[in-house]
C-alpha cells in the first residue's frame, strides 16, 4: 500500500492547472470579441496585459475596467465502446485593470487578472479513474505597470508579475480490476498470515466491490512568486502599428501541500486497517498527517501583433503568440516529513513550445455602438504517447464576436461570446500498475468544447 499512496500523489501537479488548457484567454471582454488580440492596439488599461507599452495612450486621465467570464467545458471519452463525459462546473475567471495618466507621455497603472485556471470533473468511478477524478485551480496575478512614451510613435511598458495560485486534485488510488488482483494475492496468503476466516472476509468483500476502493485529494497553495511582463509599441504609419511583448515564466512553489484519504465506505476504510494488521507492506501509511513540495511553471509568453486602421471605424489586429510550454519537462514531488518513508516522486511531462495564431476586426458603428468579431487556432502542448485525461489536450479553434454600447459618454458596456472547438484526437498514457509492476497503458480518443460568455464594464475620467 505504500507503493500505492506514492504511485497515488505522484501526479499532483500535473494537472491542466498548469499545462495545457490552464491558461485562461478571457482578460478583456473587448479583445474577447476579436479573438483575443491586441498585442499592436492601444487599448487604455487594458494594454496592462496585452502589452504595457499601449497603457502610455490613455485618452482621460483615468480608465477603469473590470469584468467577468462564464466559461462552460465539456470533455468526451471513447474506447471501444465505452463511453465517459465530464460534468464540469462553470469557471468564472475576473479581471480589474486601472490606469492613470500621470504626464502626456508616462503612465502608470495596477492589474488583477486569473491567467491560470481549470476546472475539470470526470465521474468518480470511470474508466480513467486512478488517473484523474476532478481537479479545480484558481490563480490570481497582481501587476503594477509603467509605460513611458519616447517620442510619439514609440512607446515601452513594464509590469512586475506577483503570482499566487491554489489547487485540489482527486483521484483512485486503484481501479476496481487492480483491487480484484490484490484479493487473489491475498487468497494465496499462508493461514498463519490471514485466517481462513479472516481470508473469506477480505476476498468476499474485494469481489463485491465495483466501484474504486478509495481515493487521494490533494490541496496545494503555491506561496508568491514574481516574474514580469514588457512590451515595445511603436505606429509604422498612422493606419498601421506593430506591437511586441513578452510575459516571463513564473514558477510556482508549493511549500506545504496537504493530502487525505477518502474510502469508497466504512468496510473498505476497515478493510485496509486489518490488512495492514496483518500485512504491513499493505499498511497505509499516515501521509494525510504530513505535508509536500512542489514546483511548477507557468510558461512565457511572446507575442508579436499588427493592427491596421483603414478607416476610422475599422481596426484588423493579428496575434502570433508563442507559449513556452517547454518549461514543463517534468514533474517532481517531495515530502518534508522523512519519517513518512515516502521516496521523491519524479515524472516526465516532455511538453512542447506551441502556436496560437489570432486575428480580430472591430467596427465602429456609431459612436456608442462598436462590433467585434474574431477566429484563432491554439495548438496543444501534449505529445500523443504522454496523454493524460487529466486535460483532455487537443488543439483548438476559437470563434467569438462581441459589442460595446456606451449608454453615457466615457462609461462603456462590454459583451462577448466565444466558442472553441476541440479537434478530437487519440491519445495514450503509460503508467506502472500498483499491484502487477507492470506498464498499464490507457488510451482513448478524446472530444472536448468549451462556450464561454464575457461581460465588462469601463469607465473614463
Amino acid at each position: 500500500m505504500k507503493k500505492l499512496v506514492i504511485w497515488a500523489l505522484a501526479c499532483i501537479w500535473g494537472i491542466p492547472a498548469w499545462a495545457e488548457g490552464y491558461q485562461v484567454n478571457v482578460l478583456s471582454a473587448k479583445q474577447t470579441g476579436m479573438g483575443h488580440v491586441g498585442t499592436a492596439m492601444k487599448l487604455g488599461a487594458e494594454s496592462m496585459h496585452f502589452n504595457p507599452a499601449g497603457l502610455v495612450f490613455l485618452k482621460e486621465h483615468m480608465d477603469l475596467s473590470v469584468g467577468i467570464s462564464g466559461i462552460g467545458a465539456k470533455a468526451k471519452y471513447t474506447h471501444d465502446g465505452y463511453t465517459a463525459r465530464t460534468d464540469n462546473p462553470v469557471s468564472t475567471p475576473l479581471y480589474a485593470y486601472a490606469g492613470y495618466k500621470i504626464y502626456d507621455n508616462l503612465a502608470a497603472g495596477i492589474s488583477l487578472t486569473t491567467p491560470y485556471g481549470n476546472a475539470l470533473k470526470w465521474p468518480k468511478h470511470w474508466a480513467g479513474a486512478n488517473l484523474i477524478q476532478d481537479i479545480s485551480l484558481k490563480s490570481f496575478v497582481l501587476q503594477p505597470t509603467l509605460s513611458y512614451k519616447i517620442t510619439d510613435k514609440l512607446s515601452i511598458g513594464a509590469g512586475l508579475m506577483l503570482a499566487i495560485g491554489n489547487v485540489e486534485l482527486s483521484r483512485a488510488l486503484m481501479s476496481t480490476a487492480d483491487f480484484q488482483m490484490i484479493g487473489a494475492m491475498i487468497g494465496g496468503l499462508p493461514g498463519n498470515v490471514i485466517s481462513p476466516e479472516e481470508k473469506a472476509y477480505i476476498t468476499g468483500v474485494i469481489r463485491d466491490t465495483k466501484v474504486p476502493p478509495a481515493s487521494a485529494t490533494l490541496d496545494g497553495k503555491a506561496h508568491v512568486r514574481a516574474g514580469f511582463n514588457v512590451g515595445i509599441l511603436y505606429d509604422i504609419s498612422e493606419k498601421v502599428s506593430v506591437g511586441l511583448s513578452y510575459r516571463s515564466q513564473i514558477k510556482m512553489k508549493v511549500k506545504e501541500g496537504e493530502a487525505e484519504l477518502n474510502y469508497a465506505n466504512r468496510t473498505i476504510e476497515e478493510l485496509m486497517g486489518v490488512l495492514g494488521q496483518k500485512v504491513p507492506q499493505l499498511a497505509v501509511p499516515k501521509y494525510d498527517q504530513g505535508t509536500f513540495h512542489a514546483q511548477l511553471p507557468l510558461p512565457s509568453n511572446t507575442t508579436l501583433g499588427v493592427s491596421y486602421r483603414p478607416s476610422e471605424k475599422w481596426e484588423l489586429a493579428f496575434d502570433l503568440q508563442y507559449v513556452g510550454w517547454n518549461a514543463y519537462d517534468s514533474l517532481n514531488v517531495y515530502f518534508n516529513e522523512e519519517e513518512l518513508g515516502i521516496a521523491p516522486i519524479k515524472a516526465g511531462k516532455d511538453y512542447k513550445n506551441t502556436v496560437v495564431a489570432r486575428v480580430g476586426a472591430q467596427y465602429k458603428t456609431t459612436d456608442r455602438l462598436f462590433l467585434r468579431a474574431g477566429v484563432y487556432f491554439d495548438q496543444s502542448p501534449i505529445r500523443e504517447d504522454n496523454y493524460n485525461p487529466e486535460t483532455p489536450g487537443m488543439n483548438k479553434i476559437g470563434m467569438s464576436a462581441g459589442c460595446s454600447f456606451e449608454p453615457y459618454r466615457n462609461l462603456q458596456i462590454d459583451f462577448a461570446f466565444l466558442y472553441i472547438q476541440g479537434l478530437a484526437r487519440n491519445g495514450s498514457y503509460t503508467s506502472r500498475n500498483i499491484v502487477t509492476g507492470m506498464e498499464d497503458k490507457f488510451e482513448g480518443r478524446y472530444h472536448s468544447n468549451a462556450v464561454t460568455v464575457s461581460w465588462g464594464l469601463a469607465y473614463k475620467f
